[in-house]
């Protein structure tokens, strides 16, 4: 179950509704959901493979900004070049389909993850978001993407106040 607060705190970072929501993927450090994990399918019957989906406004603009540099072409020839890299970014497509798994079967997205894996990269979004609810090291392309990012909550919460009320307990930039 969703906390009500959470799911406030979602449908005014997206500007509607939130759906398919399974469990909060992954806390800003302000204490607010940055990351949902939803469901494989859709309340409306839809084929969902977007399991870690972000919803932080404020790094969603940043990744937005950053895909506009052209850094995803970069990745790509990357990708195309550094075998290590390679298989790094398909164990990342397997570890996500493992965990979507969990979730439930949906037969029109089997082998699908999402973010263009295991051989493109279409979607900085999705991959920040895998590295966010998986943890560092799961998704190479995530991690980087996160990194470049840098400290995207340093000014505070996206929406709302922060969880904890306490405008000293947000990050400081320099932490």
């Amino acid at each position: 179950m969703i906390d009500p607060a959470d799911r406030d705190a979602i449908a005014e970072q997206l500007g509607r509704e939130p759906r398919g929501i399974h469990a909060i993927g992954h806390r800003c450090p302000c204490g607010n959901p940055d990351v949902v994990t939803t469901e494989p399918r859709l309340p409306n019957g839809t084929p969902f493979p977007t399991t870690f989906y972000l919803t932080c406004p404020r790094a969603a603009s940043k990744i937005g900004t950053l895909e506009g540099t052209g850094v995803m072409k970069e990745m790509q020839d990357r990708l195309a070049t550094d075998p290590e890299l390679a298989a790094a970014y398909r164990a990342a497509h397997e570890r996500y389909l493992e965990f979507r798994s969990t979730l439930g079967t949906v037969p029109e997205i089997e082998g699908i993850s999402a973010g263009g894996m295991p051989d493109r990269v279409k979607c900085l979004h999705v991959l920040a978001g895998q590295s966010l609810a998986m943890g560092p090291g799961v998704n190479p392309l995530g991690d980087e993407v996160l990194d470049r990012l840098g400290e995207w909550w340093a000014a505070g919460p996206c929406v709302g106040g922060c969880a904890t009320d306490d405008p000293a307990a947000a990050p400081d930039a320099d932490e």
